[in-house]
């Protein structure tokens, strides 16, 4: 389950934290923080998402 979640979250997270960067950039956090800010909030959200993923991906 680890190596399909590692694989996973290597396409979620980078999904996520580009639209966590693209939702910062359109509110107008156009700044260094507010552009890292939104990749980390996207990537920490990637977490259960992947988790939840992998998990039904293992079930069927």
């Amino acid at each position: 389950m680890l190596r399909l979640y590692s694989t996973l979250f290597a396409l979620t997270g980078t999904s996520l934290a580009g639209a966590g960067v693209i939702a910062a950039l359109a509110s107008g956090f156009d700044d260094l923080n507010g552009v890292l800010m939104g990749a980390v909030i996207g990537a920490v959200l990637a977490v259960p998402v992947n988790y939840w993923v992998t998990k039904q991906v293992m079930a069927n």
